[in-house]
């Protein structure tokens, strides 16, 4: 037995990638799977049918409550939700994202270019070989290529993507106090957030098990190392997940996660997202690392237990339909 548990964590340590943070916070932890493996979900993230939108009115309600329910959803979409998508002439001609599924970066990269409808290519990346990045010295995800050009890690992506398409619109238009706001919550994201996220999704065996499930139907895998990873990892990650509480001095997962979750509603103050009327890169920020989880045991407990349930649906219509094309 130990020498079957000495075996799964030997290869573990030599497949999976080395950190949870793209700039290697996490480094110290001495997990080279931590991040392909942190958030997982049993569907397809970047497609449509992953998209459980919660519809508010019964069908129950018959014929008056379907009027009522139309109506409402076109005045929230031509009022609230109306996207503004960048200038035919501004939007890149090719956009390729190097990935993991699971990813929480990836994903928030991803949100962004769901919500501006820019079409981008996905190329999952095997974590064991890494050959789909040989030809990039930056050995993370996300690696962004626009039009040739390399873009790395997601914060300053985005930025590079937001004054690529956007420019001087997009500068000009904000305040400096809304600037400071958005420049607060997205580092919040980074520095906090995703941090609480680990602790919750391994909290027990059983959710584990239920995250590693991504590996089974994600990425680029052969049958044994899927069974491998899956259930040696799980069990590691369990253990992972217990440092990670001790490092950012977590005592109770979930209270953290129900926490961060309602800090969250208390900064939107009452406002449809942090952006006014429209969500801004703090909202797909926060958006785009939850997404993988949301209906992983940990998000829906997140969803029942706090506020956040209305801003999450809010933000799901909002994103829309993924943009990624489909090979």
């Amino acid at each position: 037995m130990r020498r079957a548990s000495t075996l799964a964590s030997s290869v573990l340590s030599r497949t999976l990638t080395p950190t949870l943070h793209e700039g290697g916070a996490l480094s110290t932890i001495n997990h080279r799977f931590l991040l392909v493996a942190l958030y997982s979900t049993t569907s397809n993230t970047g497609s449509s049918h992953s998209r459980r939108i919660f519809n508010p009115f019964s069908s129950s309600l018959g014929v008056a409550g379907a009027l009522v329910s139309a109506a409402a959803a076109a005045s929230l979409s031509q009022d609230v939700l109306a996207k503004e998508p960048p200038r035919a002439e501004l939007v890149p001609k090719e956009v390729v994202l190097y990935q993991y599924e699971a990813c929480p970066f990836c994903n928030k990269v991803k949100a962004y270019l769901d919500y501006y409808d820019i079409p981008y290519k996905v190329v999952e990346v095997n974590p064991i070989s890494k050959k789909e990045i040989k030809w990039s010295d930056y050995k993370k995800v996300p690696i962004l290529t626009v039009d040739g050009e390399q873009l790395v890690d997601s914060s300053a992506i985005i930025d590079k993507l937001r004054n690529k398409i956007h420019g001087k619109e997009i500068v000009e238009s904000a305040s400096d106090k809304d600037d400071d706001e958005e420049i607060k919550w997205r580092r919040w994201v980074d520095n906090h957030l995703v941090h609480v996220l680990s602790p919750n999704i391994y909290r027990n065996t059983s959710e584990a098990l239920e995250s590693f499930d991504y590996i089974t139907s994600n990425g680029n895998f052969s049958f044994t190392e899927k069974i491998t990873v899956k259930y040696a990892g799980a069990a590691a990650m369990y253990f992972v997940s217990k440092k990670l509480k001790k490092k950012y001095n977590i005592t109770d997962e979930r209270a953290a996660l129900y926490e961060a979750a309602e800090t969250w509603v208390d900064a939107l103050n009452g406002r449809e997202f942090l952006g006014g009327s429209k969500p801004n890169l703090a909202d797909l920020a926060v958006f785009g690392v939850l997404r993988p989880i949301r209906y992983l045991r940990s998000g829906r407990d997140m969803v029942e237990q706090t506020r956040i349930g209305d801003w999450y649906t809010r933000m799901e219509n909002a994103v829309g339909e993924s943009a990624r094309i489909k090979a």
